[in-house]
């Protein structure tokens, strides 16, 4: 059985922020900051030019100082209303009623909601109530390519059925100025606010990605790497030096998996300009294989785990050629890999 991916739809933030913003706020709360010229080299050196923000720069919820729940509160509600918009956006594209959604996988990380952006979908978008439901909350940003995979399951366990998948993430929820230290200065230059969906099926109703194979790997002893942490103003995301390092780390396994065959194309996380780069030199692969991801970096940031629906998003519109081989590959704490093997299907 192949999983036919469409052309995913994504709705970014509503507020255009510039990296020379983000750089004058670092500047403006950390004057006195012993590195700040360290600092605001590398927020210039993130890779991205803009970003969106579901609200503005200075509101209390991005460089404010609210607490955990006006953050979350604020973050699950902008989440639902982009995921809806996207949903509708692929559904109507896919020329699929809600009633004809058989599961919905969702993957949402920013905030924490009970019930999850699974159920608040089926009310929203009127799916069936006996629709099944997958809901991803801690992946973060290897959440897209661990949904498309949950999704694949789905169809091999149930041929016919139509999934839609949804992305959603603030991640400017998680921009604390009582963070100082350098990675996490660099996570304030790098995130931006989206939501993705697309619709995943066993017979083809249209051009996309068809999936021939999935991959999911944790890297033995690395939850130190990256991770989340809760705090009284909201959810912070740490990582450690060694992260650096995590993509070489993770390769040998994938590229184990991926076999000796040379790839046409990738579909990548767009991380930071270091993992692209990484990625696209283990897979043998040139700059141009990498456009999409460099793009939607520069142009939009790191989306979480909307980035890879995002990417290929970009893909659909400057595709490969009709049977080329490739792979959609994304990476997340603690450090974890997931991955497609897949084909371009015009």
């Amino acid at each position: 059985m192949t999983a036919h991916i469409l052309r995913p739809h994504t709705v970014v933030g509503d507020h255009k922020v510039t990296t020379a913003e983000i750089a004058d706020d670092v500047s403006a709360h950390h004057a006195d900051h012993p590195r700040l010229r360290a600092l605001l080299r590398v927020i210039g050196n993130s890779g991205v030019q803009t970003r969106y923000f579901t609200r503005p720069l200075d509101s209390p919820t991005v460089s404010g100082t609210t607490d955990v729940g006006e953050r979350g509160r604020i973050a699950f509600a902008d989440s639902l209303a982009m995921a809806e918009r996207a949903a509708v956006s692929a559904l109507d594209a896919a020329g699929l009623a809600p009633s004809d959604v058989d599961a919905i996988v969702t993957t949402h990380t920013t905030s924490w909601t009970v019930p999850n952006l699974d159920v608040h979908l089926v009310s929203r978008l009127g799916l069936r109530p006996d629709v099944r439901r997958v809901a991803l909350s801690t992946v973060a940003c290897p959440g897209g390519t661990q949904a498309l995979i949950r999704a694949a399951d789905l169809l091999a366990a149930r041929p016919g059925s139509k999934v839609l998948v949804v992305a959603a993430e603030v991640l400017s929820s998680i921009y604390h100025h009582s963070d100082t230290g350098i990675e996490s200065m660099i996570y304030k230059a790098l995130f931006g606010d989206a939501a993705a969906a697309t619709v995943v099926t066993d017979t083809p109703l249209g051009p996309g990605l068809a999936i021939d194979d999935t991959y999911e790997y944790v890297l033995p002893d690395s939850l130190e790497r990256q991770r989340g942490r809760m705090a009284t103003d909201g959810i912070h995301f740490d990582s450690t030096k060694q992260v650096l390092a995590a993509v070489t780390d993770v390769m040998p396994r994938l590229l184990e998996w991926l076999g000796p065959r040379q790839l046409d194309f990738a579909v990548l996380h767009p991380g930071s300009p270091r993992i692209i780069a990484d990625t696209i030199a283990a897979l043998r692969l040139d700059e141009h294989a990498a456009r999409h991801s460099t793009d939607t970096l520069s142009h939009e940031g790191n989306l979480g785990g909307v980035s890879i629906l995002r990417v290929l998003e970009r893909t659909h519109a400057d595709p490969p050629a009709d049977g080329a081989e490739g792979a959609a590959v994304a990476f997340g704490p603690g450090f974890a890999a997931a991955a497609l093997r897949c084909r371009w299907q015009a």
